[in-house]
């Protein structure tokens, strides 16, 4: 489902403050400006400090990935290598120049693109292989930007609690309702802090590494769809060795092609034989 994480995150909060207010409490309780301030600056300036200006501005970008991911069709995309894969047969990979528009994912069509220029088979594998590499790099630099905010957040909220406290010590002999306000200052600061780490900012992260594995699956198959088509195997042998990527329930259930096949037409059936009396 594309809109998981939001969905969870939602669950778990519901879950989390609808507790605290069968116990008796208010929402007006644990909205104190200052701890959240501590936990939410705070934790916003410490991953501007470990990365970038240019990382740290693509997390609003990222957060629209986590909570809206893009789908691609992985049966329509084995279908679109298959009907390539049986015109370079009928014509030659250079045949695929003019079907090439048709092709809506970057990876592929940059495969495809090469393999019409006359790469070699080895160069065809050598590209997609370095394309990935680099594809996990950043990746992987945009998942440790929200592991390390899961683990800044509660640093950042016992920071608040420290500091909620002495402000109690500080203001000790005074009017008991400053002493309350200001403890329960400290702990909120420390219920932001985990709420945020272990709800929020470390799930994102586990959703984008998800959302990484699932990326690096399909250009997989791409790349080993093109690899064959290049190598010049039958659709059939190619189906066979794309839908692998699938589990067998799957593959049972998209065996036939979802697309029509523009290059091969059903055997005509056989005229009825007369019968002569």
């Amino acid at each position: 489902m594309k809109a998981s994480t939001l969905i969870g995150i939602a669950l778990g909060a519901i879950a989390i403050f609808g507790s605290f207010l069968l116990e008796g409490g208010t929402l007006d309780a644990l909205w104190v400006l200052p701890a959240i301030v501590i936990v939410f600056g705070g934790t916003l300036a410490a991953a501007l400090a470990g990365s970038s200006f240019a990382q740290f501005a693509k997390i609003p970008r990222l957060l629209s990935i986590v909570f809206f991911p893009p789908e691609f069709e992985i049966h329509r995309i084995i279908d679109q290598i298959v009907n390539f894969a049986a015109l370079a047969r009928r014509e030659g990979i250079l045949g695929l120049e003019r079907r090439k528009n048709e092709i809506k994912h970057p990876f592929l069509l940059k495969l495809f693109e090469v393999s019409i220029d006359g790469a070699d088979p080895a160069a065809l594998l050598s590209t997609a292989e370095t394309d990935m590499d680099f594809i996990t790099e950043r990746h992987l630099a945009n998942i440790s930007l929200f592991t390390k905010m899961g683990g800044y957040s509660p640093t950042m909220g016992i920071i608040g609690t420290v500091m909620g406290l002495i402000s109690t010590l500080a203001a000790a002999g005074s009017d008991p309702t400053v002493l309350i306000h200001h403890i329960a200052t400290a702990f909120i600061a420390t219920m932001w802090g985990i709420f945020m780490a272990n709800l929020v900012w470390l799930p994102i992260s586990d959703k984008l590494r998800t959302l990484h594995g699932e990326e690096m699956q399909l250009l997989r198959v791409m790349t080993a769809g093109v690899h064959s088509v290049q190598l010049g195997e039958t659709p059939s042998v190619v189906r066979a060795k794309l839908m692998s990527a699938l589990p067998l329930s799957e593959q049972m259930k998209f065996s036939k092609p979802s697309i029509p096949n523009p290059f091969y037409a059903p055997a005509p059936k056989p005229a009825p034989v007369e019968q002569k009396n």
